[in-house]
């Protein structure tokens, strides 16, 4: 039977405070004002899905529209998502926890080939039918058994159904639509899944549709009429109106929908970046900022280069006002400038000096991307460099000049020896470098290129008393992505292997290099799937049965593989396989497979003699491509212009900032590049220096109640740090390499223990009144953390971490009964509970010796009885479970027990421990609630 998912969020599943749906910036509107309510479900773990920028951006724009309502659903841990099943609780949303059923529409971000797995694990933990076809008429349209009745044995069931769900035949299902990068470029391979694709940017898309939705709803349309609406919006595709071809290509089945679906194309709006600050440590932990969209380099193995054109500056002082309004408004200590090539804002430096010099006092780091390493400047070091001055991350991307001409990087060797170089020269001594290998027209010394690269650069960048500089490399296997000038081209796995082997030799005992090699087998599946048809969308529901999921996470990598192996093998298409795993063919040498290397037999219905023909000569480029009726705006002319000139190694100027590349993009439909010309540089006002001065010290007495109890420790203390920088009190810092503020908890809570009575200590650079601090401090925290009383304290006093001695719980202890001893159905009759007897037991003895391991791992005994100073049953409550009575089977109880600096703690699992020892029952601890902490 479903439950209540609050009572699936306890601290036995690993970060609960995921799910809590409460952070900064979350927006609650009310359920019964709303018309269309959305889900924005990101197929990733909340610390992935909660920090990406689009996801926040969407969010922030779709809660402003009137009458629309916009929840939030991310993929739940495994822990979670076997909790859901065990139950049969349908996945839910976190702001207001309910079904993802009770929604209107269900928006999930498609970035990535292999992606698509987790969507199906989400659509199915909520109880969703998986395609277009199962929610809609609820024909025949199955294209795979369910997951449930193909777990193995060992696995939980899953839910078919969540609780009083609608027919298959209903209208009533939610719809689902994808958008992002991977759902953009190639939706063939996921069509089955999805009632419409959004193309491109969302920004004004989705406030579109959902206008369409509402007029949908007031004149009580069909699934069929509404999704016919829906694609009459540039930008939305829906698959079930369109058929694939023998020849692969995809033609529409009614004249009243567009033969090809055009791309949005919207300006970022930074003021929509501010937003949610969540609770625990997510990926990217920063605020960020885009500063532009799109790209104009022409890199001719980049996708997104490809799908965001033209390329568009944000305006330098929307950028400050931004960042400076963001900083104050969620306490970050940290935020992040956004592009694909940061550093083509040709503002960058002077944008980036004017707050650093604006928030100059605070300790606030700034953090980019991947940047240019040709761009990179003195001016760009002022502005990242500081007190957490960390690595700097440049993408070479090939070896030699030779292959660097080839892609259209524009770097040259000159270029990237002067970036490392002044990276050196102003401190820094840790860089990463991005490489590929398996690019068209790559020879074994371009390969062998990267490591000579790197020889030449230690070389370079030495100097007298300092340390060796240290590169940590990513070397990536080429994958070809549709759009782009290299989507014709591929590359075997045994190639890969080859040239991998061959980098590995040379690195081999060369010093101050980490070398990460990307796995060859992802690879190709992603090459696989990601320029497939539809012919897919049964292997990728196929390998998410077997247990693909999480693919891009290292520890999924030997199940995803095994999985989507699989699944192709028994989807006939291994043949397909087989001609990306061995090279389809060379662009550049116009090598083939030879159909005798196919070890497979060709799909039902192709002869011996037709699958020749396929793989015995080049495929022509102008054969028709799945995703041809996708227009992005890039003339398919011009890519294979653009391949030829690759094959020349004729490179491309950057049309941002020189002549125009005539690749089709700027126009009516998508507008023209828009570069902001640079304000003047500001002087540099020199690095943050940490004020250590401590005039004051403030001791906090707070709560910590309700859904907060599920926040950890370390993230409390970020919690507080976030409420000082947003009210603006003068907090010491502490000295060192990573300066932090004078924040000291007397105690850590256990996670899910509720408290009255927890004490933090604050150190200030100025005398403030106690009772502003206090109303400022309460502003900016949440409402489950009071403030009971606040102190001033001499500074030089001890801490309360030194002076605390004991703690006083409360706790509610209950019996452990099985169901049958419940129900009145066991083979003995249960003893009944001696609550008071076993309290006076403990009181009476002198040890209860219990093995205890410390931090360093050393086993010792310990009594616990020397611990514990006070215990006691609490009053029966009138009309409550929490009883003294002899023969309840829940009791409350107090204690008071150690709780010193040194270690000697008391915690509530050890009275449940002495309990066991005096009774013969087994006893489990139901709630903790920590009343005081009490000092010397």
């Amino acid at each position: 039977m479903p439950v209540a998912v609050e009572k699936l969020l306890t601290p036995e599943i690993k970060q609960p405070a995921r799910y809590l749906g409460n952070e900064l910036g979350a927006v609650h509107k009310p359920w019964d004002t709303a018309t269309v309510r959305w889900v924005l479900t990101y197929p990733e773990v909340y610390e992935v899905g909660a920090s990406n920028l689009g996801h926040i951006i969407l969010y922030n724009i779709l809660n402003t529209v009137p009458r629309q309502l916009c929840d939030r659903a991310y993929l739940p841990a495994a822990d979670l998502a076997a909790k859901l099943r065990a139950t049969q609780t349908p996945l839910f949303a976190v702001e207001s926890k309910r079904s993802l059923t009770d929604f209107d529409i269900l928006g999930f971000s498609l970035s990535y080939e292999l992606g698509a797995t987790n969507i199906l694990e989400m659509l199915d933990l909520a109880g969703i039918p998986l395609t277009w076809k199962e929610r809609g008429d609820g024909g025949e349209g199955g294209d795979g058994g369910v997951k449930s009745s193909l777990s193995s044995p060992s696995s939980p069931p899953s839910p078919s159904s969540p609780s009083s769900p609608p027919s298959p035949s209903s209208p009533s299902w939610p719809l689902i639509f994808a958008g992002g990068q991977t759902a953009t470029s190639n939706p063939e391979p996921y069509a089955n899944f999805f009632d419409f694709i959004a193309l491109g940017d969302g920004e004004e898309l989705l406030p579109e549709i959902g206008l369409v939705l509402e007029l949908g709803k007031a004149n009580n349309l069909s699934r069929e009429e509404l999704l016919l609406d829906l694609a009459q919006i540039p930008g939305v595709y829906v698959p079930q109106f369109y058929e694939m071809a023998t020849d692969g290509s995809v033609y529409p089945t009614r004249p009243d929908v567009p033969e090809r679906i055009l791309r949005r194309v919207a300006t970022p709006i930074p003021a929509y970046s501010i937003g949610l600050v969540p609770y625990v440590e997510t990926v990217h932990d920063r605020l960020t900022i885009e500063i532009r969209r799109g790209c104009t380099r022409g890199c001719r193995f980049c996708q997104p280069g490809m799908l965001t054109r033209p390329a568009r500056d944000v305006e330098p002082e929307q950028v400050a006002d931004a960042i400076e309004q963001g900083m104050r408004a969620t306490g970050y200590n940290e935020f992040s400038l956004l592009s694909l090539s940061c550093s083509d804002y040709l503002a960058l430096p002077a944008l980036g000096l004017e707050i650093k010099n604006r928030l100059k006092d605070e300790n606030i780091t700034l953090s980019l991307p991947s940047q240019r390493v040709d761009r990179f400047d003195e001016n760009i070091a002022n502005i990242l460099g500081g007190t957490r001055q960390g690595s700097l991350t440049f993408a070479p991307e090939a070896g030699t000049q030779r292959m660097r001409d080839i892609i259209n990087k524009g770097l040259t060797n000159e270029e990237l020896l002067r970036g490392v170089k002044t990276a050196f020269e102003q401190g820094w001594d840790k860089i990463k470098l991005y490489f590929m290998i398996g690019l068209p027209g790559e020879t074994d010394v371009d390969v062998i290129g990267i490591a000579e690269t790197i020889r030449w650069l230690h070389q370079e960048c030495r100097a007298s008393g300092r340390r060796r500089l240290n590169f940590t490399l990513t070397i990536s296997n080429f994958t070809p992505k549709p759009h782009t000038p290299f989507q014709w081209h591929s590359v075997s796995t045994a190639e890969f292997e080859r040239k991998q082997a061959l980098l590995k030799a040379e690195f081999r005992g060369m010093k101050g290099v980490k070398v990460n090699f990307t796995d060859v087998r992802i690879s190709a599946m992603e090459d696989f799937i990601g320029r497939g048809d539809r012919r897919l969308a049964p292997v990728v529901r196929r390998a998410w049965e077997l247990g693909a999921g999480m693919d891009a996470w290292w520890e999924s990598l030997d199940r995803a593989f095994g999985a989507w192996t699989q699944a192709i093998a028994e989807s006939g298409l291994s043949w397909k396989y087989r001609l990306v795993d061995n090279g389809e063919w060379n662009v550049m040498e116009g090598e083939v497979t030879p159909p005798s290397q196919c070890i497979d037999p060709p799909e039902a219905g192709v002869t011996k003699a037709s699958f020749e023909d396929k793989v015995s000569s080049p495929p022509a480029l102008d054969r028709p491509l799945p995703w041809d009726h996708i227009d992005t705006g890039i003339d398919k002319v011009w890519l294979k212009t653009d391949l030829q000139r690759a094959l020349e190694a004729a490179t491309v100027p950057d049309c941002s900032f020189e002549g125009c590349s005539h690749c089709g993009v700027c126009g009516t439909d998508f507008g023209h590049n828009i570069v902001v010309v640079p304000p003047s540089i500001p002087p540099f006002a020199g690095h943050f220096v940490p004020n250590q001065e401590r005039k004051q010290r403030l001791r906090v007495w707070f709560g910590k109640l309700g859904d907060l109890a599920l926040v950890s420790h370390l993230d409390l203390v970020r919690l507080f740090d976030r409420a000082l920088r947003r009210s603006s009190l003068p907090i010491s810092f502490t000295g060192g390499f990573r300066p932090s503020p004078r924040i000291s908890p007397a105690n850590a809570l256990p996670l899910g223990a509720t408290s009255s009575g927890e004490i933090v200590d604050f150190e200030l650079t100025q005398l403030v009144d106690v009772a502003f601090f206090r109303e400022k401090l309460a502003a900016n925290l949440p409402e489950n953390i009071p403030i009971y009383k606040i102190e001033e304290v001499d500074v030089k006093a001890p801490s309360a971490t030194q002076l605390l001695t004991q703690a006083e719980y409360l706790i509610t202890v209950g019996l452990v009964r099985s169901p049958e001893d419940l129900e009145g159905k066991g083979k003995f009759p249960q003893p009944q509970p001696r609550w008071a007897d076993w309290v006076e037991e403990i009181k009476a003895a002198t040890a209860f010796w219990r093995e205890q391991t410390s931090k360093s791992g050393k086993v010792q005994s310990v009594n616990l009885r020397d611990r514990l100073q006070e215990l006691e049953l609490v009053p029966a409550l009138s009309n409550s479970p929490n009883s003294c009575e002899t023969n309840s089977e829940i009791t409350l109880l107090r204690c008071i027990g150690s709780c010193r600096n040194d270690g000697t703690i008391m915690r509530p699992e050890h009275i449940i421990y002495m309990l066991e020892q005096v009774s013969p029952q087994e006893i489990q601890l139901l709630s903790t609630h920590r009343n005081q902490l009490i000092l010397s």
